[in-house]
């Protein structure tokens, strides 16, 4: 469903196809807008509306936002930049019992961080698009009281269980209500009671009356208002009765003046009634034609990890994971902490493209677009994972050579770093071994090989310990064998080894991340997805590294040659304030060594 649009640079998709088509058709020239969102007698007089487009992210802010939510705000965000249109950042905040400020302010960050903004420049100045259900409560207490006049709407009484039992399955049809027939007077009068406070939570609800023979359960006289006594985060106890979502996101869509409402495939059920209730409210005169679309596309499925908030929830509160932006995370904030950075994130989304159908999407997918993206951006340096002793035993104690590398080697704008080549040197455990297999080419006894933008060494000999443990390596190195030097193209060896001058190899932490799931699918089926944790999915090691790893902290992340590439761990606090805490997290490999089943 996603194909190269060579006409215009961008990924083609059937949701670009669709507005491209619309806009030619002249479909939503005609839309006026005030400025502010608002019901039909205040945008019928505005001026024409100046987006060509609108589009919104919608989240509840009930979680942190992850990976999937990434997909959309690239996709809602980015056609209504391609088409000369606006989106619109609204949180869905009708549920007081889940949300919190923390949620708003952490989804806010995320979206900013990804690169995308809620501002808009328009005729007449700067326009900003961040607006919150909860301030059209009113306006949706309108229009659930429209439809109880048009005899669209009705209070029901019956017990909550009563109601799901009178529904009906998917093979059997639902059963009327004995209140559905409540003529229009009582239902006002009960449901002006219900927002006065006269009735305790469950005593009433408002539902909609459309059919419960239905094939669409959802059009099975849904409820669009309940009884809830809960604080809410912005209104507090003003109100007592607050709508459900799928009432309260269509109204509020139209509201917004969204052309189209894009979400993911399990809404295509719900969208009967999207369509029918904003039909309705059109033909009362509330709403303006023409009212939103919607339009649906595959979700992202990614493996070995979770995206379900419930399950993200239990992650974090039973003390799985050490928040919500602990690096194993598939959040947004946890993301960033791991070194994904919003170009590599937003690459993904470029790749995995746009379809109709679900496909799980391997996780490796997501390592590569980082891995594509550090390339170009991280600093090299080089480190010793697993330090062991190397004595250059022909050079005297005191000798000293400075080196130099690039900071990129192709990008020779960014400079050089220095460090020294002296007598001890550490270098990685895995690159000695005593009696090596074929076609090893690291150091062991005879053997030659270059220490990276050094000299060429030859392994002499070795030490051990009373438990046979390898403690320490001999070498000699030849004097003429330096890198970059006339001399160096005389000796002729296969393995190249990275290293770090004893003098000034400098100690770091660095937290070393796997994926959390042993599972390519965890939870799904009857699984339990607690059960499927990777139990050595953390781990701290002290390793070494060069001394321009701590030269400037302003260099985040860097490829640690030979080994991959670590970014320094940044906590983000709630006040948005960054802190460094000293450590390094692992972010990728340098490839995909993973086996493909």
């Amino acid at each position: 469903d996603s194909r190269n649009n060579e006409s215009d640079g961008h990924i083609s998709n059937f949701v670009r196809n669709r507005i491209e088509a619309e806009l030619a058709q002249g479909k939503h020239q005609e839309r006026r807008w005030s400025g502010t969102p608002a019901l039909a007698e205040i945008q019928r007089s505005a001026a024409p509306d100046f987006a060509k487009i609108r589009t919104r992210f919608p989240p509840e802010p009930n979680g942190y936002l992850h990976i999937g939510h990434a997909k959309s705000i690239c996709l809602n965000f980015g056609v209504a930049l391609d088409f000369g249109g606006h989106c619109h950042m609204r949180f869905d905040d009708t549920n007081p019992v889940k949300e919190d400020q923390e949620y708003v302010d952490s989804i806010q960050s995320s979206v900013e961080w990804l690169g995308f903004s809620w501002k808009h420049a328009t005729p007449n100045g700067e326009e900003t698009n961040l607006y919150f259900a909860s301030d059209y409560f009113e306006a949706l207490y309108a229009c659930a009281v429209a439809l109880i006049n048009s005899g669209d709407a009705y209070v029901d009484s019956q017990p909550a269980d009563t109601m799901r039992t009178m529904r009906g399955t998917l093979t059997e049809a639902g059963r009327n209500s004995p209140f559905r027939d409540r003529s229009v007077e009582e239902n006002l009068g009960l449901f002006a009671g219900m927002r006065a406070g006269e009735f305790a939570d469950g005593t009433h609800v408002l539902r909609a009356k459309i059919d419960m023979a239905a094939p669409n359960i959802n059009l099975r006289d849904p409820t669009i208002y309940r009884i809830r006594r809960a604080h809410h985060h912005r209104t507090g106890d003003a109100w007592c009765i607050y709508p459900m979502y799928d009432f309260a996101h269509p109204i509020s869509d139209a509201l917004e003046n969204i052309t189209h409402s894009i979400c993911t495939l399990e809404f295509a059920d719900h969208r009967p009634f999207y369509d029918w209730l904003l039909a309705k409210l059109a033909n009362a005169g509330l709403l303006l034609q023409p009212v939103p679309e919607q339009i649906e596309f595959a979700r992202l499925n990614l493996t070995s990890v979770v995206m379900s908030k419930r399950k993200l929830q239990q992650l974090v509160s039973d003390g799985h994971v050490t928040g919500w932006d602990d690096p194993r995370m598939p959040t947004l904030y946890g993301l960033r902490r791991r070194g994904y950075t919003p170009e590599s994130i937003r690459l993904f989304c470029e790749r995995i493209g746009v379809s109709k159908s679900d496909a799980w999407i391997d996780s490796s997918t997501l390592e590569q677009a980082l891995r594509d993206d550090l390339e170009d951006r991280a600093q090299r340096a080089m480190a010793v994972l697993d330090p062991i002793k190397l004595i250059i035993e022909n050079m005297p104690t005191d000798f000293v050579e400075n080196c130099t590398a690039p900071v990129h080697p192709q990008q020779a704008e960014r400079g050089t770093r220095s460090f020294t080549f002296a007598k001890e040197l550490w270098i990685d455990r895995s690159d000695f071994m005593v009696d090596p297999p074929k076609n090893y080419h690291r150091l062991y006894p005879g053997n030659r090989v270059r220490l990276k933008y050094g000299f060429v060494v030859e392994c002499t000999g070795y030490e051990t310990n009373a438990s046979g443990e390898i403690t320490l390596v001999k070498a000699q190195y030849f004097p003429d064998s330096r890198s970059g030097t006339p001399g160096a193209n005389n000796y002729k060896v296969k393995g190249v080894l990275t290293w770090l001058a004893a003098r000034d190899a400098m100690p770091i932490t660095v937290n070393v991340y796997d994926r959390l799931f042993e599972t390519e699918q965890p939870g799904t089926g009857n699984s339990d997805f607690i059960k499927e944790l990777n139990k050595n999915s953390f781990q701290t090691k002290q390793v070494l590294v060069e001394p321009s790893v701590n030269s400037s902290t302003e260099v985040l992340h860097f490829q640690f040659e030979r080994f991959g590439y670590y970014v320094r761990d940044l906590a983000v606090h709630a006040d948005k304030t960054i802190e460094f805490t000293g450590a390094f997290n692992f972010s990728v490999g340098l490839k995909d060594n993973r086996t493909k089943a």
